[in-house]
């Protein structure tokens, strides 16, 4: 199977099989040894076989022919001979279909075709090829294709705006078991093998089993204080146990929060050959009530009304982001793709997200597959605080149009850091730009609010300092007075440990109080 010339120039060198891997789209050597020299009388053709019932008309049996004798979809060439040896160049369509093929040599006599003994070390992997301009997931920028398909290691960015963290991640997308491990995930979840070309299929498919909430998939999330019956989401420090783990027992692996899902998630696309980061967004709304806005309910008193309040604002969120032609859509909507593998809301029945463009999101155009609306919601959707009164009617009082998606980051190319992408998402707030694409979505279902809001002359700012862990946490609450009458405000003050999700995990401290606030004056 000529490994090392194919590794080579294959960019397949490092996994770590004993089978030959190569991509779509590009040719690759094999040496076949006849009983003979062949001459031009001679038939012959190799066979490509995936599958448990390959038929040539679904492109599960590949036949290949050499000289005038018309083939399949991949091309045959005879690049040399010598004594018995004959050296063959295949190159499969850049269309073929991804995973583990059978390998045969047919010979033609007079009885039929002949061939030879099945012999499982000449099987072969086909993978997608992002150095392929033909193949759906070619990627134009060779620093990307290093860092993004090549690259075993990542940072997975975490905290809050005010408080980024990094977190290491070993993808591991080349280790022992991995690649087969990505086969038997979508033989798992029963995707058909004449599917397998599709990458948008895939994507799609990939994202609703890297979780699983509906279909027996690779994760369990776990967002509580108990993992007894697990791994903490926080100890896992890359995706190869996980993966390696699922292949040998066929069972979900307990536990995943968001990043553990995109790192999984970036894993197996990296692994047969698709371009992929993982993109965290701070300050992410989660709408549950899918009209593309995030409504907070305050009690009388303004106090949380958790009880009827459905939507909530992460304080970080990690998806993928995978490169890809988007062959259903326009050119324009071609490249980079959110797939988000966290099981949040289900999209066609299941829990999955995506592929989105990107470029899409930032336009407000949220008529187009897949799943537009609710990412668009996470980096883009207004705030609306709302006060129900004790008759239950509900009264918007504030709207915040700057936090959500304040801040969007990936790992840089080739430097160990960040690289923001925030304007990848969203135009600058409160710019032309912006302003056309808020319509622009409101056109396409995004229910935007629109209330008339009582002006107000009052302000509040809330500050704390960092404290050590069992020490005293300081909170400073301060009431600025813009008008020209007295202010006498009545204040409820809660504090509470809440996850990154924003689901309260304790309430500690809540405190109502009064406090009068001169004109012009800061109290």
């Amino acid at each position: 199977m000529c490994q090392e010339t194919n590794k080579a120039s294959h960019n397949t060198g490092e996994y770590m099989t004993q089978l030959l891997v190569v991509r779509r789209g590009q040719q690759f050597v094999i040496e076949v040894t006849f009983s003979r020299p062949i001459g031009p009388q001679d038939d012959f053709q190799v066979e490509f076989l995936i599958g448990s019932d390959p038929a040539i008309n679904k492109a599960t049996h590949v036949v290949v022919t050499f000289g005038n004798r018309e083939g399949g979809q991949w091309a045959g060439q005879i690049l040399g001979t010598h004594d018995n040896v004959a050296t063959l160049g295949i190159t499969p369509n850049p269309k073929a279909i991804f995973g583990l093929y059978r390998t045969y040599v047919g010979v033609s006599t007079g009885n039929g075709m002949v061939r030879n003994q099945k012999d499982n070390s000449i099987n072969m992997y086909l993978l997608f090829n992002p150095w392929c301009p033909d193949d759906e997931v070619y990627c134009p920028d060779e620093a990307g294709r290093w860092e993004y398909v090549m690259n075993t290691t990542g940072l997975i960015y975490q905290g809050s705006v005010s408080s980024i963290a990094e977190r290491n991640w070993v993808f591991g997308q080349f280790d022992e078991g991995i690649l087969d491990a990505c086969i038997y995930i979508l033989d798992s979840c029963q995707m058909a093998i004449y599917n397998r070309n599709d990458v948008i299929k895939i994507v799609r498919t990939a994202s609703a089993v890297i979780n699983s909430q509906d279909d027996n998939g690779v994760l369990v999330g776990n967002w509580s204080d108990d993992y007894s019956m697990g791994v903490s989401p926080t100890s896992w420090t890359g995706s190869c146990k996980i993966l390696q783990q699922y292949h040998g027992s066929g069972n979900p692996v307990c536990y995943a929060q968001c990043w553990v899902y995109a790192g999984v998630l970036c894993t197996f696309l990296r692994c047969i050959g698709i371009a992929t980061r993982v993109i965290t967004n701070f300050n992410s709304a989660h709408d549950n009530t899918a009209n593309l806005k995030t409504e907070l309910i305050f009690n009388p008193d303004g106090s949380p009304d958790r009880n009827n309040t459905k939507d909530s604002i992460w304080n970080y969120h990690c998806w993928c982001e995978a490169f890809l032609k988007r062959n259903d859509l326009p050119p324009k909507y071609s490249g980079w793709q959110v797939v988000d593998a966290t099981p949040q809301e289900t999209s066609d029945g299941y829990f999955r997200c995506g592929p989105a463009p990107v470029i899409a999101i930032k336009d407000g155009e949220l008529c187009y597959p897949f799943d537009c609306g609710f990412v668009f919601a996470e980096v883009n959707s207004d705030i609306i605080y709302i006060k129900r009164d004790k008759y239950g009617n509900l009264t918007p009082f504030k709207v915040d149009k700057t936090s959500v998606g304040e801040l969007i980051y990936t790992k840089a190319v080739g430097v160990w850091g960040p690289e923001n992408v925030t304007y990848n998402y969203k135009y600058p707030e409160g710019s032309e730009d912006d302003l056309r694409t808020m319509n622009t979505a409101e056109q396409y279902g995004a229910d935007r609010d629109h209330s008339e809001l009582p002006e107000t002359q009052l302000s509040v700012k809330i500050t704390a300092e960092p404290c050590p862990l069992g020490g005293t946490v300081k909170v400073m609450v301060t009431f600025i007075n813009q008008g020209r009458m007295d202010q006498n405000v009545k204040a409820h003050m809660e504090v509470s440990v809440i996850f990154y999700t924003g689901v309260t995990s304790e309430s500690f401290k809540a405190e109502k109080f009064s406090i009068h606030v001169p004109p012009h004056k800061s109290e």
